[in-house]
């Protein structure tokens, strides 16, 4: 074998991102929804982030659950579009090596950090349904405040350990990497070694955060939906139905995509690599766009202040 081919880079100085692969003819049509999604997601969640910041009377729990969501959003969706459009509409497609496991990391500690955001409102909307007397003593600042950093945390020492993994192994025959962003098993499986420490680790991830985060959620909202049941008139089971039907939606538009896209990359040999990276990039372009639309038009408070910004400016 030619020395050419055993080059060994362990830590190549760039890696080149494809966009879609198979679909390079079509980026600037492809474009158009990613950054019309992401222009929403920035628009929707700084309003959001405003109206509660300007007022008190939305100073609450599920407010401030709303706020976290909104700022994991942000970074989320801004990790990935800038380099996405570029490669879009420039062709830039080479990355810095540093900077490709910065967004890997990224990527994952807010994506682990949102789905945990979901269990905290699902707690808070359980909470709120099922024992609203004792809303305001249980879910008390220090205790929200004491679930966000949980939250944080947790997030930021599942995804630590994505970066090292990526870095320690030999990089000796491509730097390509076949999808818009770098994503953890996407860069390692590029490594001529054995990565099976990798992948064990992101279904460890996978199970032991997403399965556990899951269940939490389907246990939230099956109490959720027995107490809505159980309320004394129609109008008031089809309100509190309907929004927490809307929310669920929002929370199986984030969770189907991203499991789809982790067993994909490990089982799915035969799902055409455009539908895979089309659809790894939805969970982190969609959530984001959808989270301000669907919990403001279906908060009261959030429409209320909204209005009066608006009506305000007006006169």
């Amino acid at each position: 074998m030619s020395d050419s081919n055993t080059t060994n880079f362990t830590n190549p100085s760039t890696f080149i991102l494809l966009g879609v692969p198979g679909l390079e003819g079509a980026h600037i049509w492809i474009s158009i929804p990613f950054c019309a999604m992401y222009a929403i997601a920035i628009l929707g969640n700084f309003t959001i982030l405003f109206i509660v910041k300007s007022e008190m009377s939305l100073h609450g729990p599920m407010y401030y659950f709303l706020c976290m969501l909104a700022i994991t959003d942000l970074v989320l969706s801004t990790s990935i579009l800038p380099k996405t459009l570029s490669i879009f509409w420039f062709n830039s497609r080479e990355i810095d090596f540093s900077a490709c496991l910065t967004q890997l990391y990224f990527i994952h500690c807010f994506s682990a950090m949102e789905s945990g955001i979901f269990v905290a409102m699902g707690l808070d909307r359980y909470v709120a349904i099922c024992h609203p007397l004792r809303h305001s003593t249980i879910l008390t600042n220090p205790v929200v405040a004491k679930i966000g950093l949980a939250v944080v945390l947790r997030g930021a020492m599942f995804a630590l350990p994505y970066p090292f993994l990526a870095r320690r192994w030999p990089y000796c025959t491509t730097n390509i990497i076949p999808q818009s962003y770098c994503e953890h098993i996407a860069v390692v499986k590029l490594a001529c070694a054995d990565i099976h420490i990798s992948n064990y680790y992101g279904l460890f991830v996978v199970f032991s955060v997403i399965g556990l985060d899951v269940s939490s959620i389907a246990v939230s909202y099956t109490l959720i939906l027995r107490a809505i049941f159980s309320l004394p008139t129609k109008d008031a089971r089809l309100k509190t139905f309907g929004t927490c039907g809307s929310h669920l939606c929002v929370i199986l538009a984030f969770y189907i995509p991203c499991l789809f896209s982790a067993f994909m990359h490990r089982f799915g040999h035969n799902v055409p690599l455009h539908f895979h990276v089309l659809m790894a990039n939805v969970y982190l372009l969609v959530p984001p766009m959808l989270n301000p639309i669907i919990y403001g038009v279906r908060s009261k408070e959030l429409r209320d202040r909204l209005f009066q910004l608006f009506t305000h400016k007006g006169t």
